[in-house]
């Protein structure tokens, strides 16, 4: 008898959890479908690229099943994504006039994928753009570039890019650009030059944000120290869990409250934990760790989907989004701070971005300023 009643409980409690974990995630979805759910970073432009040396879309059509990939559409609906900022990176080993190109080629693919997939796909470049466009049923189609080497030290080409969309730049990736330190690179400058500076102030005025995810700590905080608008880590983890140089150390993230900026918190097991081996809890973890240091107002999500080889279990692939919100629910987090690093959090800084690039136009002219006037000094 007592070994039934044992069994008898073990199948009430292991029942109730399947039902209370079937709860979140109806949770989850319900809240997928109230605020759009924006990541950070998808590396699909680069995948397509070394995939395809002519950048054909149909070579991997993500219409349909795409299982050598993170992303398709059919996985990003079922993830309930509503937003994307799409990483048109190129490496660092491509300079001067060959990042530029690579990087304009890899902008040209989002611009064709959203013709391509005009039913599921739209781009935005505006807060309010992303919001009609989550109404509409659509996914938002964002464009962030990685890597200050690809406006190859030109205020000019800078301000190209935003015409054809660019909407966030990171400083830098994995290597020093000669007016800023990256954070995986042995450093040079201490943090940004006086040209560094000016493509900050430069960025405030057209609405771009500043993403300082790669970035050194000293960069972090000179820009944190110059920029009018609030920044972006578009996808990077905290160091007080993993110390890592990819990662945002507490000083950093102490600091974002009086800036307004966001860590969109990755899936790079490398950055989540010492060894790689990571899990959908790990990512919880470090985005509570933002929550706790920064507050609920700077957290979000910045996957790097299709820009690394292993991801955490349980968070494959773009259909497991849900999954981590319900791990997030399961936490305790209350529904209006999910919604914040599900969306809306970003979407603020979108706004707020763009009102100082308002203000900034009114009061001055587009930068002619150039690194050799700067940085000879």
């Amino acid at each position: 008898m007592r070994r039934l009643a044992l069994l008898l409980m073990f199948t009430l409690a292991s029942g109730l959890q399947a039902q209370q974990g079937g709860d979140l995630l109806a949770r989850a979805r319900a809240l997928h479908r109230e605020v759009p759910l924006i990541d950070g970073h998808n590396d699909y432009p680069w995948a397509l690229r070394e995939h395809s040396a002519g950048r054909d879309l149909d070579t991997l059509d993500i219409r349909t099943a795409q299982p050598t990939l993170h992303t398709d559409i059919p996985r990003l609906r079922q993830g309930g994504v509503g937003g994307q900022f799409w990483s048109v990176y190129v490496p660092a080993t491509l300079q001067g006039a060959a990042a530029v190109r690579a990087t304009l080629e890899q902008i040209d693919v989002v611009h064709r994928m959203a013709r391509k997939y005009g039913d599921t796909f739209e781009l935005a470049t505006t807060a309010a753009e992303v919001e009609r466009i989550f109404r509409a049923g659509r996914i938002a189609s964002l464009i962030g570039m990685e890597g200050g080497h690809a406006i190859d030290n030109s205020l000019a080409t800078l301000r190209m890019f935003h015409v054809v969309g660019a909407r966030y730049m990171t400083l830098t990736h994995s290597a020093n650009v000669p007016w800023a330190d990256s954070g995986t690179d042995v450093p040079r400058l201490g943090g940004l030059s006086p040209f560094g500076e000016e493509v900050v102030r430069e960025m405030n005025r057209l609405g771009m944000l500043v993403d300082l995810s790669h970035t050194s700590s000293e960069t972090m905080l000179d820009a944190l120290r110059v920029s009018e608008a609030p920044v972006i880590f578009s996808h990077s983890d905290t160091r007080a869990l993993n110390d890592h140089g990819r990662n945002v150390p507490d000083d950093v993230l102490r600091l974002l409250p009086g800036n307004g900026g966001i860590v969109m918190v990755t899936f790079v097991p490398a950055f989540l934990v010492p060894g790689g081996r990571a899990t959908l809890a790990d990512v919880a973890s470090h985005m509570e760790h933002v929550r706790k240091v920064a507050g609920a107002d700077h957290v979000g999500i910045g996957s790097d989907f299709d820009g690394v080889e292993t991801l955490p279990a349980g968070l494959e692939d773009v259909s497991k989004y849900p999954a981590l919100t319900s791990e997030l629910l399961r936490r305790g987090w209350p529904e209006a701070d999910v919604r914040k690093a599900l969306g809306l959090n970003i979407l603020r800084v979108m706004r707020r971005a763009e009102q100082v690039a308002a203000r900034l136009q009114r009061q001055r002219e587009p930068s002619r300023a150039t690194i050799e006037a700067l940085d000879s000094k």
